[in-house]
């Protein structure tokens, strides 16, 4: 049950804004605002892992977003999957052997640091709130306190936009991932067909392919539905789909 502080955090962010369509970007800019990190983003969650970025304070911590995604590893999948904070105050000690894939990537973009918190409703996934830092060190005891705070804000938030217009919306209401994976889904459907399998292992081998081939996963998608990636045989043909 979210407490007093975490309705005051989110009461200041609707007052603040003026037509309602900015409340992630808010909420986030409060947070690294606040607390002694570089960053933060707010993802969407479903039983299947990542479905989406709702928002994110600067680049890294949209493609520490990104990364969680396209690879389906790392402290925000974890921390959804558990349904505990998932903290890693110094990823280059911790992060390669638990994760390596998403640590290569995830030190590469200058992240030192990361700070995962689920937001749960009971047994029902709603997200994870990222934070961020470029340095490595831990958050103190009083700093957690106020991160499972705004946690508990973005629970509420996503609540709220989520009930906004329920019954004429989408699934998630008014919750706008800044990223389509509309694509990555559909081009999932195509590889379990092409390679016979089902859409748990498709999805995973085109997170392994981007992974070599050292490529967001979102443009491997493109290529497969534009036919120019094909599982079949594991070829790649030319742009307008021949061998």
């Amino acid at each position: 049950m979210a407490g007093t502080r975490a309705a005051e955090l989110l009461a200041v962010v609707l007052a603040e804004s003026a037509d309602g369509t900015d409340l992630p970007s808010r909420l986030l800019s409060a947070c690294a605002g606040t607390l002694p990190v570089s960053g933060a983003g707010l993802a969407l969650m479903t039983d299947k892992g990542p479905a989406g970025t709702v928002a994110a304070s600067d680049g890294v911590a949209l493609e520490l977003e990104e990364l969680q995604f396209s690879l389906g590893e790392g402290p925000c999948v974890d921390a959804s999957r558990t349904g505990r904070p998932v903290l890693q105050p110094d990823l280059a000690v911790t992060a390669p052997l638990r994760w390596p894939a998403f640590a290569s990537g995830a030190l590469s973009a200058g992240i030192r640091a990361v700070f995962a918190l689920p937001l749960r409703v009971g047994a029902i996934r709603l997200g994870v709130l990222d934070l961020y830092r470029d340095g490595p060190g831990p958050l103190g005891a009083g700093e957690l306190r106020e991160a499972l705070d705004f946690s508990d804000a973005a629970t509420l938030l996503l609540l709220h936009l989520q009930s906004a217009d329920r019954a004429a919306g989408p699934e998630w209401g008014q919750i706008s991932p800044i990223d389509d994976r509309a694509e990555v889904h559909q081009a999932t459907g195509v590889v379990s067909v092409q390679a016979d399998v089902g859409l748990a292992e498709a999805l995973l081998l085109l997170r392994a392919r981007a992974f070599a081939e050292h490529r967001p996963i979102g443009e491997l998608a493109r290529d497969v539905l534009e036919g120019i990636v094909d599982f079949r045989r594991g070829y790649e043909g030319t742009e307008d789909g021949r061998t």
